[in-house]
């Protein structure tokens, strides 16, 4: 199994930002596809996440309206757009995958099967 993030970088206030995460080894429709990100001393937090196999998705409060979560199913891809950033968003941006055993993904930080080793997101003036 392989998560790899990319498109992360140093942007200021109000830019808008693109991740990838590209998925392999293992079957992508039984799982959910999350994104984390963990802000310097902070702890590690949930942003969104999508169902796999319908495209149900579920977003923190804090980046909803900014923030949209995206499949290629057919190219294993995953996307987190990202509007209107603010410095608050900066952190390292995980991607997850979590197998499936309801129609809904959650971001329970415990709860993930897999991690990727992150991509970094600076948000600053």
């Amino acid at each position: 199994v392989q998560l790899v993030e990319s498109g992360g970088g140093l942007v200021h206030p109000g830019s808008s930002l693109r991740l990838s995460c590209a998925a392999s080894g293992f079957t992508l429709d039984l799982y959910a596809i999350g994104w984390f990100r963990q802000a310097p001393g902070k702890e590690r937090e949930g942003v969104s996440c999508i169902v796999m196999s319908t495209g149900s998705t579920l977003y923190t409060d804090p980046v909803k309206g900014r923030f949209t979560i995206s499949r290629d199913n057919a190219k294993n891809l995953v996307y987190l757009e990202m509007e209107d950033l603010k410095p608050e968003d900066t952190g390292i941006y995980y991607c997850t995958a979590d197998l499936l055993y309801s129609d809904y993904c959650n971001l329970v930080v415990s709860g993930m099967d897999y991690w990727g080793k992150g991509t970094l997101v600076n948000v600053s003036s």
